[in-house]
């Protein structure tokens, strides 16, 4: 009988079917039983991929497998409540008392006989609901609803596109379900969109993968994923204001993964970051100030004719956070290199940054201070 049960609802550990699939930060799903007992044992790496753990690693439900279990055993709720979480009663309890239920609008999005409009009505519903209550949001995952959300996110139906998106974003405001979500294939979803989707989709999509890469084991997992930063870039070259902006972001919170700056820079991003910042843009100047760090990065923006005049400039006019990141960003490129000491004297930087010294903002000054001593020949790596 087991072996008519798909491979994916059986635990690595114990190779029986899970009761209570959890996802470990490694982004690998266990029975909870089976991993708790490898750590209980003083296990601190992932028994799949070998990875570091800390010292109290999280275990995440993974409520779409466990909906996928449940579905395919026939299992009723209430035995399934029992089942999976039987140390959440009060939770439970609460639930039970709650009268939104997410079933009907979900068996719209997954009929084949629902009409456009009646499942753009469903997805406005579930969304006004998941923005507001992280119960709801909860019921949601657990429902299995996600699957046919993502589902709506294949449509050529740029309404119902970015609709289902919109959903998926609130969704994501747990981080158990950052993960979760991952896990269930968000990321391709995702990246369909940034590469083809309409101009509203594509910013709705780039806003969810900041969203996810708030998770620090998705950093790396989106940045590894092929297309996936490439299209970020895409969309700093091809979009408007908006999608521009939501392009910048998600860049910048993934590339808070050091590994991730490479990738960037492979993928283009600095001269189309540079140009995104001389047009106003401060958030490019942000990212920016994360590619520096990197061999890389500081190499393509010496490369750019201009690339210091530009941020002087965002030193002389930006706004305290612009500052902040164009000082970090011209700290890296001077230290790095001669040349690029040069120009920033030429355009004036010391005298900006002699003014500075005695901003308000603790960080500007700092900054600034260490600025000046870069230009002044100290503090040099070349």
């Amino acid at each position: 009988m087991a072996t008519q049960f798909p491979v994916d609802f059986k635990c690595p550990i114990s190779l029986e079917i899970m009761s209570d699939p959890v996802i470990l930060s490694s982004g690998h799903t266990f029975d909870r039983a089976s991993i708790q007992r490898w750590l209980d044992a003083g296990h601190r790496t992932c028994p799949i991929s070998k990875l570091p753990l800390p010292d109290h690693p999280s275990l995440i439900p993974n409520h779409a497998l466990r909906s996928l279990i449940s579905t395919y055993t026939l299992l009723s709720p209430a035995k399934l409540q029992h089942q999976y979480h039987p140390h959440h009663h009060q939770y439970h309890h609460h639930r039970q008392q709650r009268h939104s239920q997410p079933q009907t609008p979900v068996s719209t999005l997954t009929s084949p006989a629902s009409t456009l409009e009646s499942k753009l009505d469903s997805l406005d519903q579930l969304t006004g609901l998941s923005k507001r209550d992280a119960a709801f949001r909860a019921k949601l995952t657990e429902s299995g609803a996600v699957s046919a959300v993502l589902k709506c996110v294949d449509s050529e139906e740029p309404r119902l596109q970015e609709k289902a998106l919109t959903l998926l974003l609130n969704v994501s405001l747990d981080d158990d379900n950052k993960v979760g979500l991952v896990a269930e294939g968000a990321i391709a979803r995702i990246v369909e969109v940034l590469q083809g989707g309409s101009p509203n989709s594509r910013a709705v999509a780039a806003t969810m993968l900041t969203s996810l890469a708030v998770v620090e084991v998705n950093k790396a997992t989106i940045g590894a994923y092929p297309y996936a930063i490439r299209a970020l870039v895409s969309l700093l070259r091809d979009g408007k204001s908006r999608e521009q902006k939501e392009a910048a972001t998600a860049l910048y919170t993934i590339c808070l993964f050091p590994d991730n700056r490479r990738r960037a820079v492979e993928c283009g991003a600095v001269s189309f970051l540079i140009r995104i910042a001389e047009s106003g843009l401060e958030r490019a100047v942000e990212v920016l100030g994360l590619l520096a760090k990197c061999k890389e990065g500081r190499e393509e923006m010496e490369r750019f004719n201009g690339c210091v005049g530009i941020l002087v400039r965002v030193l002389e006019n930006g706004s305290s956070r612009g500052v902040q990141y164009a000082l970090l960003t011209l700290n890296s490129l001077c230290s790095y290199s001669k040349r690029m000491r040069v120009d920033a004297k030429n355009e004036g930087a010391l005298a900006i940054c002699v003014s500075l010294v005695e901003d308000d903002n603790e960080r500007i000054r700092k900054n600034a201070s260490n600025f000046v001593q870069v230009l002044s020949g100290n503090h040099s790596m070349s």
